[in-house]
């Protein structure tokens, strides 16, 4: 038994985070692809923007996806 949860914390130690997605820079792709990259940079950005303001007004998580959808919208329409 002891070698079980042995190895387990082995395997939990040695697991790689979790992390966000990066940002994509448009400077590290192909000439051809470089429209999309922006498109999906500037999307990328307007998302956390929204996340950001979610946290600021502490949003239940339930709630959050109806809230980053609206907030998304609303930022569409400005635009």
């Amino acid at each position: 038994m002891k070698q079980l949860i042995f190895f387990v914390a082995a395997i939990a130690l040695l697991a790689a985070p979790a992390r966000s997605q990066a940002l994509v820079d448009p400077d590290k792709v192909a000439p051809e692809y470089r429209e999309a990259a922006e498109k999906r940079r500037a999307e990328q950005i307007r998302q956390r923007e929204c996340g950001l303001k979610a946290d600021l007004d502490k949003v239940l998580p339930r709630d959050r996806t109806a809230y980053l959808n609206h907030c998304l919208d609303a930022l569409a329409a400005k635009q």
